[in-house]
C-alpha cells in the first residue's frame, strides 16, 4: 500500500465522519478541493470537481445549513439524513481512495465511510431529540452551530491534513461512545 492510498483513505474516514454532522457540507468541500486541484478523485467520481457540482453542492449546503435552524424542521431533517449520511459517506469514501482493488474500495467505503457517517448521524439524531425534549427546541440552533462547525472543522481538516482529520474522528467517535456508555441502562445482575 502506497502513502497516497493511505492518506486518501484517512481523507475519506475524515469526510465521511462529517456527513455524519452534515450531509452537503464535506462533499461541497471535496468537490471545491477537485475543482480547484487539491485533491484528485477517481475516474469515476471526477464529476464532483466539476462547477455544476461545486454550484449545485453549493446551494445544498446552504439550504441543510440553514434548515437546521428552523425547530422541529430539524428533527425531520435528522429522520431523512440519517440514511442520507451512510450513502454520502460511502460515496466520499469510494470516490477518494486510490489505486486499491474495487472490492477492497467498496467494503472499506461501506464499513467506514458509511458506518462512521451512520454512527455520528446517529448519535446526533438523538442528542437533536433530547434537546428538543428538555428544552422546547431552543437549545437547538446551539446544537447546530455546533454540528455544522465541526462538520466544516473536520471536512476542512481532511482535505488538508487528512490524519490529523483522522485524529479528530476517533476523538468525536471516543466522545460518542463515552456518552453511550453513560446513558445506556444497566442490567441489575442477580448472583
Amino acid at each position: 500500500m502506497t502513502q497516497e492510498t493511505i492518506i486518501s483513505i484517512f481523507l475519506g474516514i475524515g469526510l465521511a465522519a462529517s456527513t455524519g454532522f452534515r450531509v452537503f457540507l464535506p462533499l461541497f468541500v471535496l468537490s471545491l478541493a477537485a475543482h480547484f486541484g487539491l485533491w484528485e478523485l477517481n475516474d469515476n467520481w471526477a464529476w464532483i470537481g466539476s462547477l455544476a457540482a461545486v454550484i449545485t453542492l453549493g446551494v445544498a449546503t446552504l439550504v441543510e445549513i440553514f434548515a437546521y435552524f428552523i425547530p422541529w424542521v430539524d428533527n425531520l431533517l435528522d429522520s431523512v439524513a440519517i440514511p442520507l449520511a451512510a450513502i454520502a459517506g460511502t460515496a466520499v469514501m469510494v470516490s477518494t481512495v486510490a489505486n486499491l482493488d474495487p472490492v477492497i474500495t467498496w467494503s472499506l467505503a461501506i464499513i467506514a465511510g458509511g458506518g462512521t457517517a451512520t454512527a455520528i448521524k446517529g448519535a446526533n439524531a438523538a442528542g437533536r431529540l433530547t434537546s428538543t425534549a428538555t428544552t422546547g427546541g431552543v437549545a437547538n440552533p446551539l446544537v447546530s452551530t455546533v454540528e455544522t462547525g465541526t462538520a466544516a472543522v473536520v471536512s476542512t481538516a481532511s482535505i488538508f491534513a487528512p490524519i490529523v482529520a483522522t485524529f479528530l474522528v476517533i476523538i468525536i467517535l471516543a466522545f460518542i461512545f463515552s456518552i453511550y456508555r453513560k446513558l445506556r441502562p444497566r442490567k441489575n445482575r442477580k448472583t
